[in-house]
């Protein structure tokens, strides 16, 4: 295993991931792991939409609650943190971290799957054609990194954007987040069930990190598990090590946990 440390953990609260709580921590003990970081899509407090794929209000006691049982269960034989994949929505990001203030929360990571929100605009996702959808993806996340709440940005290659222009267009948005990523100090993440997906899966994209070697990036991989088995895909993990090192990137082995 060539990785020790995964901060991207989901669990079956966000409605498209299998396995209890238990089964994830006891498959990174089994397979070496020494930090493994739960990281489910976030609840987010949107007045009158309730998502289907995210944990629901109702159940952001019951994630804590199970998570800090385990940390306790299993502190002599890995480091558990409790985070959550927050979209960055500027609508309603304020309410955001004033809804999680009260729970343990260790770390953000930012997971941008929609713009400008996730109940009105655009999954970049999947295929779009509007510029304007690139452009505000870009700016959104740029945006969000310079918050300070987010300790990484996942799949930071995600959008499928197939509109006028496409190369000329991509290669802006990702250098304008490299750029900002570097300048706030914020890794990049290679995301491994995008390399599981491939060749269907426009991300972990070449031409991005590529760029993230230019401009000096600090890059993680992030195993983005919605199944417990996904933490012991050792060929998906030993392809990810080998699109950093190839590139010379700066592959980091593990994240300071900072206060969110």
């Amino acid at each position: 295993m060539q990785i020790y440390a995964n901060y991207h953990t989901h669990t079956y609260r966000c409605g498209h991931a299998t396995g209890e709580d238990r089964e994830y921590v006891e498959k990174a003990i089994e397979c070496g792991y020494k930090i493994l970081g739960f990281s489910d899509h976030t609840p987010y407090p949107i007045p009158g939409f309730v998502s289907g794929m995210r944990i629901k209000l109702e159940e952001t006691d019951g994630y804590f609650a199970s998570l800090e049982s385990l940390r306790k269960e299993y502190k002599d034989d890995i480091d558990i943190y409790f985070g959550v994949e927050a979209e960055y929505f500027p609508e309603y990001f304020d309410a955001l971290t004033e809804f999680l203030r009260d729970y343990p929360l260790d770390y953000m990571i930012m997971g941008n799957h929609f713009v400008p929100c996730e109940h009105k605009g655009t999954y970049i996702g999947g295929d779009f054609k509007d510029p304007a959808a690139l452009h505000m993806y870009t700016k959104n996340v740029i945006e969000g990194l310079s918050t300070g709440h987010f300790m990484y940005l996942a799949h930071p290659d995600l959008p499928r954007y197939m509109g006028p222009n496409k190369e000329e267009e991509l290669e802006k948005c990702y250098r304008e987040i490299c750029e900002a990523a570097l300048r706030l100090n914020i890794p990049l993440e290679i995301n491994m069930l995008g390399y599981t997906k491939r060749p269907a899966s426009v991300y972990p994209n070449d031409k991005f990190f590529d760029i993230a070697k230019e401009t000096g990036n600090d890059v993680i991989i992030g195993v983005d598990a919605h199944f417990p088995e996904a933490l012991a895909n050792e060929a998906a993990i030993d392809s990810c090590v080998e699109m950093a090192t190839s590139r010379g990137l700066n592959l980091l082995k593990e994240i300071k946990i900072k206060c969110v």
